[in-house]
C-alpha cells in the first residue's frame, strides 16, 4: 500500500472533524481526538521548507503543529529534524487477508457486534484512555462500521472497532480491560472483526500499532498479520 493510499485508509476509517488544504499541507481538525486526526500531511505540491502557513493553521486549532511522516518522507523527516521536530510514537502498519484471520470464530458468547457502542464499552475504552473524542472520531466514520463487546465469564472484558473502506477493514482502538488480559481476549475479538468484514466483501483486515506495544505487535504477528510499512509524527519543541 502507498503512503497516500494508507493515509486515505485512515482518513476514512478514523476520520478527523474536518480537514483542509493549506500551502499544499492537508490539515487536519482533531477536536481532541488525538495525534492520528490533528498531524498534517504533505501533499504532492508541498513544499517541505515553507510549512509557515500550515503550522499557523495547527496553531489557530489549538493544535500543537504535529507532522506524520510516512515511509518515504525522509527529506520531510529531515527538515523537520533540523527544526527541532522530535519524534512521536513510530506505528507499524499491518495487514493479512480477511480469510487469514476468519478461519476460526472466536469461543460462543465470547463477543458480541453492536453499534453505537454500549455505556459498558465506553467505560472499557475510556480506562484504556479512549474518551468521548475518540468516540466522536468513530461516529463520523461515514462507511460500514462496527464494533465488538468481548466478554469473558459474563463479564464485559473488552471492546474494538472497525470501519470498511475501499475492501479493506481498518481495525481501531482495541482495548481489553486491564483486569482480563493475557485472557486471549484480543484475539478473540480481531477473529470476530474479520467475520464482520468477510461479511461485508473486505477483502483485507488492516491495524496500526505503535512499535513501543510489544505485546501488541506480538498478537498480531502470531495471528498471521504482516508488517508493511508505517509512519510516524514529528512534534514542535514547543507547545
Amino acid at each position: 500500500m502507498t503512503p497516500e493510499a494508507l493515509t486515505a485508509l485512515i482518513d476514512a476509517t478514523w476520520p478527523a472533524k474536518s480537514m483542509t488544504d493549506v500551502a499544499g499541507w492537508t490539515i487536519r481538525e482533531g477536536a481532541g481526538g488525538g495525534s492520528r486526526v490533528s498531524a498534517a500531511t504533505a501533499t504532492p505540491t508541498a513544499k517541505i521548507n515553507e510549512r509557515g502557513q500550515a503550522e499557523a493553521s495547527m496553531r489557530a486549532l489549538g493544535q500543537r503543529p504535529l507532522f506524520m511522516v510516512r515511509h518515504g518522507e525522509d527529506a520531510l523527516d529531515a527538515a523537520l529534524e533540523a527544526d527541532g521536530y522530535a519524534i512521536k510514537d513510530p506505528v507499524t502498519y499491518y495487514t493479512a487477508p480477511t480469510a487469514t484471520l476468519a478461519a476460526e470464530r472466536p469461543p460462543a458468547v465470547t463477543c458480541f457486534q453492536v453499534w453505537p457502542p454500549l455505556a459498558t464499552q465506553a467505560e472499557i475504552w475510556d480506562a484504556g484512555g479512549v474518551d468521548d473524542a475518540r468516540l466522536a472520531v468513530m461516529a463520523r466514520a461515514a462507511g460500514p462500521k462496527t464494533c465488538v463487546l468481548g466478554r469473558i465469564h459474563d463479564t464485559p472484558a473488552g471492546t474494538a472497532f472497525a470501519a470498511i473502506h475501499d475492501g479493506t477493514a481498518m481495525l481501531h482502538a482495541i482495548e481489553t480491560a486491564h483486569a482480563f488480559r493475557r485472557n486471549g481476549l484480543a484475539r478473540h475479538m480481531i477473529r470476530a472483526l474479520a467475520f464482520w468484514a468477510q461479511d461485508h466483501e473486505a477483502a483485507q483486515i488492516a491495524l496500526l500499532v505503535t512499535k513501543a506495544n510489544v505485546g501488541a505487535n506480538a498478537l498480531y504477528t502470531s495471528l498471521g498479520m504482516t508488517p508493511v510499512g508505517g509512519y510516524h509524527y514529528r512534534i514542535h519543541p514547543e507547545a
